[in-house]
């Protein structure tokens, strides 16, 4: 085990933003954080600057004026991080990816690690999904 990856596999701290969504992946990923799933267990923590992130968690389809914080949010993470599209609208657009605001799914602009479809998955599939992609590492 590479010693760059090893306090990824232990206690991952997450960021989560938001490009637009209407929520319901966003709460989906807040009840992951409740006494009923605890995460904690597996030592994640949502925290508040994407500079002490090992993980960011993008919610919502792309819209374009989210475009300029996305990229700054991935250069200020520290590497090597995950990349963790949630959500239909992260991972394809959905229904939104005709509209004028919509710039595409979030892997037109940064690399994406893991994709957790739905709308909106459920707290079993996201957890499930990052437990899996911090094993690859």
């Amino acid at each position: 085990m590479a010693l760059k990856t090893w306090p990824l596999k232990k206690s991952p701290w997450i960021f989560h933003l938001s490009t637009g969504s209407c929520n319901n992946c966003d709460i989906e990923l807040l009840d992951c954080l409740t006494p009923r799933f605890d995460v904690e267990r597996f030592g994640i923590l949502l925290i508040g600057s994407v500079r002490h992130a090992d993980a960011l968690v993008v919610t919502g389809a792309l819209t374009r004026q989210c475009v300029p914080r996305v990229k700054e949010c991935y250069d200020q993470m520290p590497k090597p991080g995950l990349v963790i599209a949630v959500g239909q609208c992260a991972c394809t657009s959905c229904i939104f990816r005709d509209s004028y605001n919509i710039v595409g799914p979030i892997d037109k602009i940064i690399p994406v690690n893991v994709y957790i479809p739905g709308c909106p998955p459920k707290p079993e599939a996201m957890i499930s999904a990052i437990v899996k992609a911090l094993g690859t590492l």
